[in-house]
C-alpha cells in the first residue's frame, strides 16, 4: 500500500465492510474509496452507501466549534460548564437525575469511556443507546438461551448452508454486501434453498425459493409450529438435547399448546398450509441451516420471545455450533456489537458483566478503582425520554444520534427535550432535529477523522482509522467524555490515545474471567498489553481472542458448552403474542417502518451524497392496489398518515409487494429535509417488557388522501430559502438542490407568491424565462446566468409536474444550447434527447427510461446484458431485483405489441 492509502472500516451497517481509502487531496478532503479486497467481511465489495463515502467527508453541515446557548465558546469553557452542571444536578437530585443517550455510531473506545463515567463514577446506569432500537431483543434471546450475548455464526456459514431462512430481514437493502454473498452462494450451489419470511415482498425475495408473507407479528407462532413439527416427525437431535440442553419438555409443551398442527399454524399466520409444510420439511431435512433474523423480529412488543422461538428450533435439531448452521441475528448499526461489549445498554455492565450481580459489580469496581459502580438497571431508551418529560431526568447528554427523529412517539421526545433543564449534544453534524434543541453543542470528529475499533455482527473487531486530522475544533468523543470526567473530579480518565482505552477494555474482558470466577464469553485479553504500533496494525479478528485463541474464534458452541451456570443451553417456553395495538375501525392499517436501499438512519451523512438521493427522493407510503383503489389514491399522489401519537405526509407508492391492510414508510426523513416526513412521530411507544425494544413494525394508522391546491418542483443551483410551505422535501443533487412542494393555501398572485416565498426571483445579469396561466393555476420560471441554468420552477394546480431527470442533468452543463433553452419551460427534453427517468442504479446513476430504451434497442434478455451495456447492476448489486422487473415488464410489453392486430 502507498503512504496515501489507508485501510479502515465502513461506518454504516453491521456488516462491517473493510474500506481502502486513497487520499487524492487531503487538504480539501478529496479521497477515492474502494472496498478492501483482503477484509474478510466483504472481500472488496461495497454497497451504494459505502461506495459514496468519499462524497460525505466535506465540511458541509459540520459542527466545528463548541457552543453554549447559541454562542461560540472555547473547549475549556464548554467542558467546565458541562461538568459543573452535571455535578450540581447530581449533588442536588442524585445520580439518577442525569442520563446519557449514546449510539452505535460511536467507536468502542468512545462507548467504553461513556459507560465508565456514567456507571462507574457518576453511579447511575442511566446510559442507553440507539442500539436499543435495533438489537436489544436479540441480546435477550441469546442471553436466555446461551447464557451470554454471543452470536454463534459467521459469514462463511451463509456460504456453507444448505438452507437459509431470512426472517423479518430485507437483507438485500439493509445488509447488501451480506446479501450479495448469499446470492453468489446460491449461484455457485443451485441446491441451496432460500426462504424469506416477511409480510412484504421485498427485494430480498429476488433469490427466494419460497416467500411466506405472514401476518405482521406472527413469527413466534410459526416457529412454535416448526418446533412441534420437528418433534412429530422425529427430526429432533435427541443426543444434543440430552447432553447439552435443558428445559426442552416445557418448551415443547408450550409450542404444542399454541401450534398443535400445521393447518392451525398456517391459518394463524395467514399463509397456505402447503407453504408452511414446505418450510418445515426443508428445515427438518437439511443438516446445515442458518436462520437470519433482523428488525422484523426484534422490533416487536414480544421480540425477545420471537428470537428464542427461532433459537429453540436450532437447539432442538442440533443445528448450532457447526459450519453452515445457527441462529444469526443481523444487527443494523456499525458498532452495536462493540457497544454491547462495553455495557452500553442500561441493563448491562462492561465486558458482558451484569449490573444486578454483586460479584460482577464488585469486580468492575475493583478494576476501575471506584466504589460507586451502579448496581441496578438504568432507564432504557423509551423510559429515559419519558423520565426527561416527567422531569425526573434533569440533564441528558446525547452522543452521535438523533432521537427526535428515530425514537417512537418522536414528538413526545421533542417536547421532553424542549423542557429539559440541560441538553448536551455531541455530534459531528451542525444541523439535526436533536441538535436544534441543545443548550450545549460539542463538535465531535466524524468518520474519516475517528480512530479506534468497531465490532461487526459476526463478532469481528476491525480498526476504523483516520484519513484526515480533526476538522476545526472537533475532538474524539472519548476525549470529550474524559475531559468532562476529569473536571467532575474523577480519576482514571487520563487517556492519551484510543489505544490506551482499547488496552484497558481488553484487560477488563480477561479480568477474573476463568473457571474459578466464572467464564465469560467476551474475552479479548490477548490484547491486554497491546501497544500503539500493534494497535495501529491490528487486523480484523473475531472474539474471543485469548492466549489459547490468539487468531480469534470463527464460531461458538461447537463443543456443546454454553455460558449458563450449568453449562447447558436453555430452551425457553414461548407463548406467541400479537401486536399490542391492533388495527381497528379508527386506525385500519398496520404501519411498518424500515430502511431504504441507499439511505442510512436520519440521512445526516447519506443525504450529502447526491447519488444516494435519486432512487427514493421523497418520503413514501407503500400501499396495496386494492387499498389504494378503496381510498381513491393515485400513484404519486399525497397521503396523510395519522396514528394516536402523531401524523405525517408522504408520497403514495401503489405496489403489490405490500399486503392489503398494511403500509410501509421509510424511517429516514427529518425536519431538516422534510416538513412533515418524520415517521417516528407516528410509531407507538410500546416496548418488549424484557428488552425494552420498541414495536416499530406494528402501529395502527389511518391513511387518507391529502389533496393540495397546488404542487411545485423547484431546482436551484443554490439552496433556496422556502418558508410557509406545508409539504416540503429538500434533496441534494449533483450541483443543484431539488425541492418538492405542495400546499393548500390559495395562490392568487403566482409570480408574486413565488418571489416572496421561494426566494428565486430575478437577479442582475440573469436571463429569466417565465410563463403564467392564472386561470389554470400554472406558473413556470427558469433563470439562466452566464449561460448556465441557475434555477427552474414549475407550479401547477391541476396538471402533472415534469419528471426532473432531464432538468437535473442540465445543471451539469457549462452552457445550455438554444434548443435546451427553448425547452426549459416545457420541462421536456428537445426532440432527439432522452429523459433518463427515475434512478434505478445509484452506483452508476442509470435511469429507468435509459434501461428500457437499451433493452428494446439491443433486444436484451438478461440483467447481465444490461450490465454489459450500461454497467447497471455491476456495482453493489442492490438494483438487480429492479432490473429483473424492468426486463420482465419490457418482455410483456413486447409480447402485447406482437399480439395486437395491425390495422390495414
Amino acid at each position: 500500500m502507498s503512504p496515501t492509502s489507508i485501510k479502515t472500516t465502513c461506518p454504516y451497517c453491521g456488516v462491517g465492510c473493510g474500506i481502502e481509502a486513497t487520499l487524492i487531496d487531503p487538504e480539501n478532503h478529496i479521497v477515492d474509496i474502494k472496498g478492501d479486497a483482503q477484509h474478510p467481511a466483504n472481500f472488496g465489495r461495497l454497497c451504494s452507501k459505502g461506495a459514496t463515502l468519499g462524497d460525505t467527508v466535506s465540511l458541509e453541515n459540520r459542527l466545528l466549534q463548541p457552543e453554549i446557548d447559541g454562542q461560540t465558546v472555547d473547549w475549556d469553557s464548554a467542558l467546565t460548564h458541562v461538568a459543573r452542571r452535571f455535578s450540581a444536578i447530581v449533588a442536588e437530585h442524585g445520580p439518577d437525575a442525569v442520563a446519557f443517550y449514546v449510539s452505535g455510531q460511536l467507536l468502542t473506545e468512545d462507548y467504553y469511556v461513556a459507560n465508565k463515567l456514567m456507571k462507574g463514577f457518576i453511579g447511575s446506569a442511566n446510559i442507553d443507546t440507539n442500539s436499543r432500537l435495533c438489537m436489544s431483543s436479540a441480546v435477550v434471546g441469546y442471553k436466555r438461551a446461551f447464557g451470554a450475548d454471543a452470536v454463534p455464526c459467521n459469514y462463511e456459514d451463509l456460504e456453507q448452508a444448505e438452507l437459509i431462512v431470512l426472517v423479518g430481514s430485507n437483507t438485500a437493502w439493509c445488509h447488501p454486501v451480506a446479501f450479495q454473498r448469499i446470492r453468489r452462494a446460491k449461484e455457485s450451489n443451485p441446491a441451496l434453498k432460500i426462504v424469506v419470511i416477511d409480510p412484504r415482498a421485498t427485494s430480498t425475495c429476488d433469490i427466494a425459493d419460497l416467500h411466506l408473507s405472514i401476518r405482521p407479528g406472527m413469527d413466534a407462532l410459526l416457529f412454535n409450529g416448526l418446533l412441534t413439527y420437528l418433534a412429530e416427525t422425529e427430526s429432533l437431535d435427541r443426543d444434543f438435547i440430552d447432553r447439552h440442553c435443558q428445559d426442552f419438555v416445557p418448551t415443547l409443551l408450550a409450542a404444542r399448546a399454541s401450534a398443535f398442527d400445521l393447518d392451525e399454524v398456517a391459518a394463524g399466520c395467514g399463509v397456505t398450509a402447503h407453504d408452511v409444510a414446505q418450510l418445515f420439511a426443508w428445515f427438518a431435512n437439511h443438516k446445515k441451516v442458518v436462520t437470519v433474523y433482523s428488525q422484523g423480529i426484534n422490533q416487536s412488543g414480544s421480540g425477545s420471545d420471537k428470537c428464542n422461538a427461532i433459537i429453540n428450533c436450532h437447539l432442538a435439531s442440533g443445528k448450532i455450533g457447526k459450519p453452515g448452521c445457527g441462529p444469526f441475528s443481523l444487527t443494523g448499526q456499525p458498532n452495536a456489537m462493540g457497544g454491547r461489549e462495553v455495557g452500553g445498554l442500561a441493563n448491562m455492565l462492561a465486558a458482558h458483566m451484569d449490573l444486578e450481580n454483586p460479584r460482577h459489580v464488585d469486580r468492575v469496581g475493583r478494576f476501575w478503582g471506584s466504589d460507586k459502580v451502579a448496581n441496578r438497571q438504568g432507564l432504557k431508551a423509551v423510559e429515559l425520554f419519558d423520565a426527561v418529560a416527567e422531569g425526573r431526568v434533569k440533564a441528558v447528554w446525547i452522543m452521535a444520534t438523533n432521537p427526535v427523529v428515530s425514537m417512537p412517539d418522536a414528538d413526545k421526545v421533542k417536547r421532553a427535550l424542549q423542557q429539559c433543564e440541560l441538553v448536551v449534544v455531541s455530534d459531528c453534524i451542525a444541523n439535526t432535529d436533536t441538535m436544534a434543541l441543545a443548550h450545549v453543542k460539542l463538535p465531535a470528529t466524524g468518520w474519516s477523522e475517528k480512530d479506534g475499533t468497531v465490532t461487526n455482527l459476526e463478532r469481528r473487531i476491525s480498526r476504523q482509522r483516520p484519513l484526515f486530522p480533526p476538522s476545526g475544533q472537533a475532538r474524539p468523543d472519548w476525549w470529550i467524555i474524559s475531559q468532562v470526567a476529569r473536571r467532575m473530579g474523577f480519576a482514571g480518565f487520563d487517556y492519551q490515545a484510543s489505544a490506551d482505552i482499547f488496552r484497558e477494555h481488553a484487560a477488563l474482558s480477561g479480568f477474573e474471567n476463568d473457571s474459578m470466577h466464572g467464564v465469560r464469553a467476551f474475552d479479548i485479553s490477548a490484547f491486554a498489553d497491546i501497544d500503539q504500533v500493534r494497535f495501529d496494525a491490528l487486523q480484523p479478528v473475531q472474539w474471543p481472542v485469548t492466549a489459547k485463541a490468539t487468531q480469534g474464534t470463527a464460531r461458538l458452541f461447537g463443543d456443546g458448552g454454553f455460558y449458563t451456570p450449568h453449562g447447558r443451553a436453555s430452551f425457553v417456553p414461548i407463548v406467541p403474542r400479537g401486536p399490542v395495538h391492533a388495527a381497528d375501525a379508527a386506525y385500519q392499517f398496520t404501519l411498518n417502518t424500515g430502511r431504504l436501499r441507499d439511505q442510512w438512519h436520519t440521512m445526516t451523512r447519506t443525504a450529502l451524497a447526491a447519488k444516494l438521493n435519486s432512487h427514493k427522493p421523497e418520503p413514501t407510503v407503500e400501499i396495496h392496489p386494492a387499498d389504494a383503489l378503496q381510498l381513491g389514491f393515485r400513484q404519486q399522489g399525497l397521503a396523510r398518515l395519522t396514528s394516536r401519537w402523531g401524523s405525517m405526509l408522504a408520497r403514495v407508492d401503489i405496489t403489490v409487494s405490500q399486503q392489503p391492510g398494511s403500509v410501509f414508510v421509510p424511517m429516514h426523513w427529518t425536519e431538516q429535509l422534510s416538513s412533515r416526513g418524520r415517521v417516528g412521530a407516528l410509531v407507538n411507544p410500546v416496548v418488549d417488557p424484557l428488552s425494552g425494544q420498541p414495536e416499530s413494525k406494528q402501529t395502527p394508522v389511518r391513511v387518507e388522501a391529502w389533496q393540495p391546491r397546488w404542487q411545485a418542483l423547484l431546482l436551484s443551483r443554490q439552496p433556496a430559502r422556502i418558508e410557509g410551505v406545508e409539504y416540503q422535501v429538500k434533496v441534494k443533487g449533483d450541483g443543484y438542490w431539488r425541492y418538492h412542494l405542495a400546499g393548500r393555501d390559495a395562490l392568487d398572485d403566482l409570480p408574486g407568491w413565488c418571489r416572496a416565498r421561494l426566494n428565486i426571483g430575478s437577479a442582475e445579469m440573469a436571463e429569466c424565462l417565465e410563463y403564467s396561466d392564472a386561470a389554470a393555476g400554472d406558473y413556470r420560471l427558469a433563470r439562466v446566468e452566464a449561460g448556465q441554468l441557475s434555477a427552474c420552477l414549475f407550479v401547477t394546480a391541476q396538471a402533472e409536474l415534469p419528471e426532473p431527470g432531464w432538468l437535473c442533468g442540465l445543471f451539469g452543463k457549462t452552457e445550455l444550447s438554444r434548443k435546451e433553452r427553448l425547452s426549459l419551460l416545457s420541462g421536456l427534453p428537445p426532440r432527439g434527447e432522452q429523459d433518463v427517468g427515475r434512478t434505478v442504479c445509484s452506483c452508476f446513476n442509470v435511469g429507468e427510461k435509459t434501461i428500457l430504451q437499451t433493452i428494446a434497442e439491443h433486444k436484451l434478455d438478461s440483467v447481465a446484458g444490461i450490465g454489459a451495456c450500461l454497467s447497471a447492476g455491476t456495482g453493489c448489486g442492490s438494483c438487480l431485483p429492479e432490473l429483473k422487473t424492468l426486463l420482465a415488464d419490457a418482455g410483456k410489453a413486447a409480447l402485447e405489441q406482437c399480439s395486437t392486430p395491425k390495422s390495414g
